[in-house]
């Protein structure tokens, strides 16, 4: 899937994964995406949630060996 902006929070825990998120994704044009890639497990349940709060669209989400990647459009 192509991005436009990518943030990589692995190695940290709940709530910075979903604060960098947000921090980063208020910098984007609308419309424009961004790819995380988190390894922190809650992490699975907060970026969808992140998304829903924030009216953006979880437009792709993966699971791989060490973690997730999720593709985020911004509302």
């Amino acid at each position: 899937m192509l991005f436009d902006e990518e943030l990589n929070v692995a190695g940290q825990r709940c709530p910075l994964p979903v604060l960098k998120a947000r921090k980063r994704l208020k910098a984007l044009a609308p419309g424009a995406i961004l790819r995380v890639f988190a390894d922190d497990p809650l992490a699975a349940i907060d970026i969808p949630a992140l998304c829903t709060e924030d009216g953006h669209e979880l437009v792709g989400q993966r699971a791989q060996d060490k973690g997730w990647q999720f593709f985020i459009r911004k509302g």
